[in-house]
């Protein structure tokens, strides 16, 4: 049986190329991506396992908004290293301009999140899972230290 071993890459469409492109550019960059292939009409950007790509949308695509709550993509959640690695992008994405949905903190026992949209409204996550609950094990396991008796 088939078995998935991660995602390849992620292609969104966007309403204005260049900004978007800008836009992902900087965040990608900042979270690690490099960038790929780029052409008239996409880009993509890679972290060296998953690949993430922005499209320019068609004359169709053009005449509809996105808005979240309709078919399709909800959000995309980046997984990071820490907790502090969140508050950084939640910092960081404040700096670029781009509207704070829910900014960085616990939303779930031990999910620790920021969430902001990007240029078209697309929602976009930085979160961490796990960290309290792996430290409160790592105390649990270390050796007590014992007393010398006199």
């Amino acid at each position: 049986m088939p078995r998935v071993l991660g995602v390849d890459h992620l292609v969104i469409r966007v309403s204005d190329f260049e900004k978007s492109k800008a836009f992902y550019g900087k965040l990608l960059g900042f979270l690690g991506f490099k960038p790929m292939e780029h052409y008239e009409d996409a880009a993509g950007w890679s972290n060296g396992k998953t690949r993430f790509w922005i499209g320019e949308v068609d004359t169709e695509g053009r005449k509809h908004k996105y808005r979240i709550g309709d078919i399709g993509f909800h959000h995309y959640a980046f997984a990071l290293r820490s907790r502090t690695e969140v508050d950084a992008l939640g910092a960081f994405v404040k700096e670029l301009g781009a509207k704070i949905v829910d900014p960085p903190a616990e939303y779930y026992d031990d999910y620790y999140a920021v969430f902001f949209l990007d240029p078209d409204g697309l929602k976009l996550e930085g979160m961490k899972y796990g960290e309290l609950k792996r430290k409160r094990a790592a105390k649990r396991k270390k050796p007590r230290r014992q007393r010398k008796r006199k």
